[in-house]
């Protein structure tokens, strides 16, 4: 995997007040730790970041940090802080890492091919855009592709289907679907209201509902009258 330096400014007070004017000047506050690195509360040029974050293995970048009167410490951003509205990075916290001991990383899902069951009419419906594995720092895949094409309707594939990469251990549950063709959602038509027949003269009061037996004929249950 390709690495890219980035120089910080060592130096920043913590506190919000001091990251308020480091973004006024055009700069991101961050931090850097690691197991064997006490934080170290630095600042880094925006515009700087944001090409160190978009090479073609984005967050996964390895960055080497040129500290600012310090060292180079070889780091991963682990902890991207955006702004909700605007497209700007609030806070990074970079995390050292041994280039000889694997990280969790995680990695983004391209889907290959039209499933057979889009063809048929299905949706094709996406469960995961990514996906969470262990690797080695150097050996994170920019990106890990599947093939979907012959998925029909009513069908799936899971964490399981994914391709067997060398050094790479998938950390998801196996069975956890990643995509799936579905049925389209049919219109489903309201039953019409039964007619209910009332005997001659006879009213419902709105929300009534007859009473069982109203139909029997008229006259049912009157005696016969005497063939005196």
């Amino acid at each position: 995997m390709e690495q890219v330096s980035l120089r910080v400014r060592s130096g920043r007070k913590p506190g919000s007040r001091e990251s308020r004017r480091v973004r006024r000047q055009g700069q991101v506050p961050a931090v850097v730790y690691g197991p064997d690195v006490n934080p170290i509360p630095v600042a880094v040029d925006s515009h700087d970041l944001h090409i160190a974050l978009h090479t073609e293995a984005g967050t996964n970048a390895i960055i080497n940090l040129e500290i600012e009167d310090g060292d180079t410490l070889t780091t991963m951003a682990r902890v991207i802080e955006r702004h909700p509205f605007r497209n700007e990075y609030r806070h990074v916290d970079f995390v050292t890492v041994d280039l000889s001991k694997k990280v969790h990383a995680e990695v983004a899902l391209h889907f290959e091919g039209t499933p057979a069951g889009v063809k048929e009419g299905g949706v094709f419906s996406p469960r995961r855009t990514h996906v969470l594995i262990e690797v080695l720092p150097t050996e994170i895949p920019a990106y890990i592709e599947l093939d979907v094409s012959e998925v029909e309707i009513g069908g799936s594939l899971r964490i399981e289907d994914l391709p067997e990469l060398e050094n790479v251990v998938y950390l998801e549950e196996l069975d956890a679907v990643v995509m799936s063709v579905t049925v389209p959602a049919a219109e489903i038509e309201e039953p019409e209201p039964e007619e209910v027949e009332l005997l001659e003269g006879e009213e419902l009061e709105e929300g009534e509902e007859p009473e069982e037996g109203a139909e029997e004929a008229e006259g049912e249950g009157e005696e016969p009258e005497s063939s005196e």
